[in-house]
């Protein structure tokens, strides 16, 4: 425990405080945690639009740019995973159990409530699945793939420690090695350890909801503590057999039970207007991302209210995420080229959570207009089992659902218990088991008292909050990568190189 930061202890601290106000006043600690979040999504709303939008611009750039062909880590490295486990550790830990919870719960809520149209119509059917596929798309992703690429780049090609205040010496210097530089390092833990708890306590609540739903297994507090205790003791499990074996065995076993589940519902819903509504959407979401991209409403008090509660909530999100799957990501990318990962990281898993939304949003849609059942008097965390019901082998695919949210549930609650380890052993990329003990089960406490007291929307809140003083983080990140890629480029002399006029003496 030598090697502990003293990251760890701020942090353990101001978790304890949040926790402690959570338990002993949820009422209030959740008021005040609603205000903050209200207030930064009403009066930033702007700033949120334009600074995902410029991360996406920024992301594309460096695919096509010369700098593309720098390798993060040594000139031939070679990467440590292969490209299937690769792709199936990032997926896993970025939003893989948060497809399975919104698959069709997402689209079905827009098509109820549209961001413009009338809901229950045809119009709605398409809005709906066109903005679940800008929520979940290429800006969700080009988040993740900024910090990642940045802590990446710095610690593998520069030999800094894999810390986020590491990748920002090139734009404040020694200031980084400073009580400024534990701020920036507490700010990524923080938002780590909430955003993880409070994913392990919805995790809880939608599996305890499949079972009640499947079985009649009581949804109450004891249910959701068993659960806790049995996944917290698995991914400890895979946690202590380290990234080679735990998670890279747990992602694989995910996205194969990921296939199972989505080719089991193409077969069974309804394939040919999947398909449609597939090309038709993608075309509309590439026909509207500008404008998407950049839209607030500022005439319209209803259309602002409905993107606050989903586009810049989403947003605020995904940046409240970014240090746990961006220090993740970063860690299983070292080798690859920095236009390999940008494609790999950016269009891949957003192509793969189209083709997803397709299947289970259309299906979802489908079952609510055929009137049979009405899939909106179910709780969210249901809606997936009810639409299951409808469908040949619904029994199968209620299991394979439910397995597949306990791997994802334990992949991701693994790979968080390396990333906090990591950012509190000085960037260590193999820190000792008894820290990663240590944080995965202060994770299970903090989620089950929170649970007990009713303040996970409230904790949840505080992880938005901290995404406002994140993003200022990530635009700095910004900054200090195309300083630090530029110098190179001129070192290496990676130029684009100009085409070869036509000597036209010689006609």
């Amino acid at each position: 425990m030598k090697r502990i930061s003293n990251v760890f202890w701020i942090t353990v601290a101001i978790v304890l405080v949040a926790v402690i106000f959570g338990v002993s006043a949820p009422d209030s600690f959740e008021e005040a945690t609603n205000n903050l979040q209200a207030f930064l999504t009403t009066s930033f709303g702007w700033y949120y639009l334009i600074l995902v939008t410029i991360i996406v611009v920024f992301c594309i750039f460096l695919i096509f740019s010369p700098v593309g062909m720098i390798r993060l880590g040594k000139p031939d490295e070679k990467p440590e995973f292969s490209k299937v486990s690769w792709f199936s550790m990032l997926f896993s830990a970025g939003m893989g159990i948060g497809l399975v919870f919104w698959g069709a719960a997402e689209p079905l809520s827009h098509f109820i409530d549209p961001p413009l149209a009338e809901g229950g119509t045809a119009t709605a059917h398409k809005e709906a699945m066109r903005y679940t596929f800008f929520h979940w798309g290429i800006h969700a992703w080009a988040i993740y793939a900024i910090v990642a690429l940045a802590l990446a780049y710095f610690q593998f090609r520069k030999d800094e420690p894999g810390l986020i205040s590491a990748t920002l010496k090139p734009v404040l210097g020694k200031w980084m090695d400073g009580p400024l530089g534990t701020i920036v390092d507490v700010l990524a833990v923080f938002a780590t350890v909430v955003g993880v708890a409070t994913t392990l306590g919805f995790g809880a609540a939608q599996i305890n909801g499949g079972l009640t739903y499947l079985f009649g297994i009581p949804n109450n507090f004891i249910v959701q503590l068993i659960i806790i205790v049995t996944v917290t003791v698995l991914f400890m499990i895979s946690a202590w057999s380290g990234l080679g074996k735990g998670i890279k065995y747990l992602s694989n076993t995910n996205m194969v039970l990921a296939i199972l589940l989505f080719l089991l519902m193409f077969i069974a819903g309804p394939t040919i207007l999947i398909l449609n509504m597939f090309t038709d959407t993608l075309g509309g979401y590439i026909q509207n991302i500008v404008q998407m991209s950049f839209r607030i409403a500022p005439l319209n008090e209803e259309h602002r209210a409905w993107i606050n509660s989903w586009t810049i909530f989403y947003w605020a999100w995904w940046i409240s995420w970014s240090p746990f799957v961006g220090i993740f990501i970063a860690r299983v990318s070292r080798g690859r080229t920095i236009r390999e990962f940008m494609i790999g990281v950016l269009l891949l898993p957003a192509v793969v959570s189209f083709l997803w939304f397709a299947v289970f949003g259309t299906s979802a849609i489908e079952v609510q207009n055929a009137g049979n059942v009405d899939l909106t008097s179910f709780a969210t965390e249901e809606v997936l089992f009810a639409v299951f019901s409808e469908f040949p082998w619904s029994m199968l695919l209620s299991i394979v659902a439910i397995i597949l949210v306990c791997t994802f549930f334990i992949t991701s609650a693994d790979s968080a218990t390396f990333v906090l380890g990591m950012q509190t052993t000085y960037g260590s990329l193999t820190p000792p088991n008894s820290v990663k003990l240590t944080w995965g089960i202060a994770q299970s406490l903090v989620a089950v008292i929170l649970l007990y007291s009713g303040g996970l929307q409230a904790l949840q809140n505080s992880l938005i909050a901290a995404a406002f003083p994140f993003s200022i983080i990530i635009v700095l990140m910004m900054i200090s990568l195309y300083r630090s890629l530029t110098k190179e480029r001129k070192e290496l002399g990676l130029y684009i190189k100009p085409k070869p006029r036509k000597d036209k003496s010689k006609k």
